[in-house]
């Protein structure tokens, strides 16, 4: 009978992954370091803006001095998808797009742009009061997804912004 021994396979594992060059993002010298602390996100002008900076905030700390800005414009849109035999809507999709651009604090160049977007869903067959909380909690959860696509893309773009 063959024995499986997880730490060999994990020592090998991590051996194979150090020999292709992989590097943890927020490792020593990674990626996700370099923008830790130097990226000033635009003031929100909204409950979704403020949620998403709040977010991104959480990821990327707080600027000390700001190096690079965040500009962010943010499109939501929500779609019935449930209706039920008396034709009330019961169900929502929430959908989110945000596009950005990273720029240079000193020069005004825009260094990096993109657009990301998802979605979430909540339901709307309870009462009032249990459905906008339903509604503000799919907006919540839609900022997180946002926040997250975002700095995945900005930690890929990292390698290519002036040191």
């Amino acid at each position: 009978m063959s024995s499986f021994n997880r730490r060999l396979f994990l020592l090998g594992s991590a051996a194979l992954v150090a020999g292709c060059g992989f590097a943890p993002a927020y490792g020593p010298n990674g990626a996700a370091t370099a923008l830790q602390g130097t990226i000033a996100v635009d003031e929100p002008d909204s409950r979704p803006a403020y949620l998403l900076t709040q977010e991104l905030e959480d990821r990327l700390g707080r600027p000390a001095p700001a190096r690079y800005g965040l500009a962010y414009s943010i499109t939501l849109d929500e779609d019935p998808i449930a209706i039920s035999a008396s034709n009330v809507n019961t169900r929502f999709n929430l959908l989110g797009r945000v596009t950005y651009a990273l720029r240079d604090l000193s020069s005004g160049e825009v260094l990096t742009s993109g657009k990301v977007d998802s979605f979430t869903s909540y339901s709307a067959s309870g009462t009032t009061v249990a459905t906008q909380a339903a509604e503000r909690d799919a907006e919540e959860r839609l900022m997180v997804i946002l926040a997250d696509q975002i700095t995945t893309r900005l930690i890929a773009a990292s390698g290519g912004l002036p040191a």
